[in-house]
């Protein structure tokens, strides 16, 4: 098929990779700008810039898709139908007419749950048993087009953002692939989706990523794994703040929130507000991740002393 794909992340390159191994005419990519990345905030491109690069396919990069110039650009690929995974531009009505079979996208979850920004991060913060790939048919609304295709993952009870967005990267690559056959074959069934079952997956902001103590140690322990890569899951000790990458419920109670109640070279324990958590990779502003062990070499802890409970230094409670 004759195809413009439209992507920006890594989990958007891994399909245009799969596409280009099902050989299929990628006639034109559209990705992000450049921008500032890392601690020498150097002009970056993206994954998909990369990739595209590498295949010798033909690149743009627009600020906007709302010019009637790069609408025109559009028009001139002949396209059948683009692919959307990621981007991170807005579509309007006029570019979704484009393409002879119209847009289509990748979404990271099984729609109408976790429509929107964050929908990895949120199924693991709500404790889902599942999340998965749905192809959607794009239309002007938050991912409320018509569904065509879905393939469900299981979310393991160890699973971080990145672990799942690598499983998910993967399944997106090979769904896209299976729902373009059909739709050549003519059997791509859609159904709209029940917007009473809808869920918004909301951006992730630095401020929920602090730890309140006062969560179970479950809630907790998914916001470790939600938060991690970014922006880490943090808390304030002895004034410094300290990211936790790792941990673990432990079973057994404590009376107070945020109070050390042992440690060893395993772990750091931790009382929440019901449940016990056992953290095991940890990092200080400007340092490295460092296993615990590692860890109190260069910076003792002891039984009693206490982690905020939320937003607030630590004391030490008599």
């Amino acid at each position: 098929m004759r195809i413009i794909f439209a992507g920006t992340p890594p989990f958007a390159a891994t399909a245009l990779d799969a596409l280009i191994e099902a050989n299929h005419d990628i006639v034109l990519v559209l990705t992000q700008p450049d921008r500032p990345a890392g601690r020498g905030m150097r002009s970056t491109a993206s994954a998909v810039k990369l990739r595209a690069q590498h295949y010798g396919l033909t690149l743009l990069q627009p600020l906007t898709l709302k010019t009637s110039e790069v609408q025109d650009q559009l028009r001139e690929c002949n396209a059948e139908v683009m692919v959307v995974a990621a981007y991170g531009l807005i579509l309007p009505k006029v570019v979704l007419d484009i393409p002879r079979m119209g847009c289509v996208n990748i979404h990271a979850s099984l729609l109408p749950r976790w429509r929107g920004a964050a929908p990895i991060q949120r199924a693991i913060l709500a404790g889902d048993p599942e999340t998965g790939i749905t192809i959607m048919q794009m239309d002007e609304g938050l991912d409320t087009g018509a569904m065509l295709l879905q393939h469900d993952l299981s979310i393991m009870s160890t699973d971080t953002t990145q672990s799942l967005h690598d499983k998910l990267s993967v399944l997106g690559a090979q769904t896209i692939v299976e729902a373009l056959e059909l739709l050549q074959r003519d059997r791509l069934v859609s159904s709209v989706q029940d917007e009473a079952q809808a869920t918004y997956a909301t951006k992730i902001t630095k401020t929920e990523a602090e730890i309140d103590w006062r969560q179970s140690a479950e809630q907790i322990n998914r916001a470790v794994r939600a938060y991690n890569p970014a922006p880490g899951a943090c808390s304030y000790f002895r004034d410094m703040l300290l990211k936790i990458w790792q941990a673990k419920v432990i079973t057994g109670s404590a009376s107070i929130p945020g109070e050390i109640v042992a440690i060893s070279r395993e772990g750091i324990i931790v009382a929440c507000g019901t449940g016990l958590l056992q953290i095991e990779i940890i990092q200080k502003s400007g340092g490295k991740k460092l296993v615990i062990a590692d860890f109190l070499a260069g910076n003792p802890l002891r039984v009693g002393e206490y982690f905020s409970v939320q937003g607030r230094s630590a004391v030490k409670h008599d």
